[in-house]
C-alpha cells in the first residue's frame, strides 16, 4: 500500500543481489516498494561476477559451506529459499545455464540475463528502483497514536531517510526499513561500510570484519619467485586452520592467487602460514624411491617435470636441493628424496598480507546475527529494521554460495517486511 508521495511501506537500500530479490518478493506481497542504490547503475556485483557469466548458485548447498560467529543461522533462511527455487526461476525465463566444476551453474551467455530477470520481476510487481542515491540520514520516527486500527497497522510510518537523488535533497519515510547494502568489499563496485554505520547508530553488534575470497601477498623471498611463475597455474591442495581445499592456484605478479587461494583466504588471518600440497592424491615418497632405483642416473628436476612444470620445478630446485641439482637421482639418500617430497606435499607458506578489500569478492564478518532473527531477518530489539545479504556476518565458500545466501536472505525479508 502506497502511503502518499514520499511514504512506503518498504525501503530498501541496495540494488544488488540480496535487495533485489527482497523487492520482488516484498512487492508480491502487494507492498509499496523503493529501493535506493547509490550507484549510477543497479546490480553491477551481478554483472561482474563468475567473467561476467554469473555463478549464481550451486546444486548443492550446505550450512558447511558458509563461514559465520553463528554456523547455524543460515539453515532456516536456506530450507525457505533453496538452489532449486531459484534455478525454476532462471529456467522459467529460459535463461541457459550450465553446470561447472564441484556443481557450480553459471549462465551460459551473460550476466545480464540474471540482472534483467530480477529487474523484470521487480516491474513487474510494482517494485520501484532509483539510483544516484546517496543516504545522508536515517532517523526512528516517533511512536504514534492512531484511532483507526488499519492505519495502525499499516500506515504508520517508522524510519525517515535523508537523502541527495543526484543533485536534490529528498526526503522518504517508510513502515519497513532494509539494509542491503552489501560491504567492503570491491569499493569500484559500490562496496562501502555504509550497513555497518547503520547497525552501529542502533546499537546493533559488529563482528570482526576482514576481506574474504581475496588474492594473498608476500613481502619474503616468495615475491620475486612469484613475479617470476606469474601466469603459471596448477592444481594443488591448500591446508590453513584444519580447512583443506583443492582446485587451482594461479601465480601472479603479486603473489598466489586462483580458486583454491581464494577459498582458503576465508580461513586465514595475518600471520598464518598456508600449507600446499603439489602433488594432491598422489604419493610422492613412493614415486621418488622408485624412480631413484629404476632411473638412477637421471636428474631430481628432469624426473619432477614428469608432475611439474619446467618453471616451477627450476624454482623448486634453487630452493630444496641447489647444491645437488647436478648429481644423479642414485646419488641422493632415501632421507634426501623422502624430505624433498614432504616439502612437495606441504611447502610452507607465510603470506605477508591479502590483497584486500579492493579485490576482494567478499567480506568477512558483518552485523552480528545473534541480534537478527534467522526466520524473517528482523533486527530482535528493532521492529521494522532488516539486515539481508552480504552485510551481515555470513560468508559463503566460492562457488555461487553468496549469491544463494543473497537469493535466500533477501527473500526471507521480503515474506514479511
Amino acid at each position: 500500500m502506497r502511503l502518499g508521495q514520499n511514504h512506503y511501506d518498504v525501503i530498501i537500500l541496495g540494488a544488488g543481489a540480496s535487495g533485489l530479490m527482497c523487492a520482488l518478493t516484498a512487492a508480491q506481497r502487494g507492498r509499496s516498494v523503493l529501493v535506493l542504490e547509490k550507484a549510477n547503475k543497479v546490480g553491477k556485483k551481478i554483472l561482474m561476477s563468475g567473467g561476467g557469466r554469473c555463478n549464481f548458485t550451486n546444486h548443492f548447498v550446505e550450512a558447511d559451506n558458509f563461514i559465520s560467529a553463528n554456523p547455524h543461522f543460515c539453515k532456516a533462511a536456506l530450507t525457505r529459499y533453496t538452489q532449486w527455487d531459484f534455478i525454476a526461476m532462471v529456467e522459467r525465463y529460459g535463461i541457459a545455464y550450465e553446470e561447472r566444476k564441484h556443481s557450480q551453474l553459471f549462465c551460459l551467455d551473460s550476466a545480464k540475463d540474471i540482472l534483467n530477470m530480477l529487474l523484470d520481476e521487480c516491474a513487474q510487481a510494482g517494485a520501484e528502483i532509483r539510483s544516484h542515491c546517496t543516504i545522508d540520514k536515517i532517523a526512528q520516527l516517533p511512536e504514534r497514536v492512531h484511532s483507526d486500527k488499519h492505519e495502525q497497522e499499516d500506515g504508520r510510518s517508522r524510519y525517515q531517510i535523508a537523502l541527495h537523488q543526484g543533485q536534490a535533497p529528498v526526503k522518504l519515510a517508510c513502515h519497513s526499513l532494509v539494509v542491503a547494502t552489501g560491504a567492503l568489499s570491491i569499493p569500484s563496485l559500490g562496496g562501502s561500510g555504509l550497513g555497518y554505520d547503520i547497525a552501529k547508530q542502533f546499537g546493533i553488534a559488529l563482528t570482526e570484519r576482514q576481506a574474504g575470497l581475496v588474492p594473498f601477498m608476500f613481502s619474503d623471498a616468495m615475491k620475486p619467485l612469484c613475479e617470476r611463475l606469474s601466469g603459471l597455474a596448477l592444481e594443488v591442495e591448500v591446508t590453513c586452520n584444519q580447512r583443506q581445499f583443492t582446485e587451482n592456484l594461479l601465480f601472479t605478479h603479486r603473489g598466489i592467487s586462483g580458486p583454491v587461494m581464494l577459498q582458503i583466504s576465508n580461513y586465514w588471518n595475518p600471520g598464518d602460514e598456508i600449507i600446499l600440497d603439489l602433488l594432491p592424491g598422489f604419493d610422492g615418497h613412493t614415486w621418488l624411491l622408485n624412480a631413484k632405483q629404476q632411473h638412477g642416473k637421471s636428474l631430481l628436476r628432469s624426473l619432477l617435470t614428469q608432475k611439474l612444470s619446467k618453471g616451477l620445478v627450476n624454482e623448486l630446485q634453487t630452493l630444496w636441493w641447489s647444491g645437488s641439482a647436478e648429481l644423479p637421482l642414485a646419488s641422493y639418500s632415501d632421507k634426501q628424496l623422502a624430505a624433498i617430497a614432504d616439502k612437495l606435499h606441504g611447502w610452507r607458506l607465510k603470506p605477508s598480507a591479502t590483497e584486500g578489500y579492493r579485490t576482494a569478492e567478499v567480506t568477512r564478518g558483518g552485523v552480528d546475527t545473534d541480534a537478527i532473527s534467522s526466520k524473517t531477518m528482523e533486527v530482535k530489539s528493532q521492529p521494522g529494521l532488516y539486515f539481508i545479504g552480504e552485510v551481515l556476518d555470513v560468508t559463503g565458500h566460492l562457488g555461487g554460495f553468496n549469491f544463494q545466501w543473497a537469493w535466500s536472505s533477501g527473500y526471507s525479508a521480503g515474506l514479511v517486511c
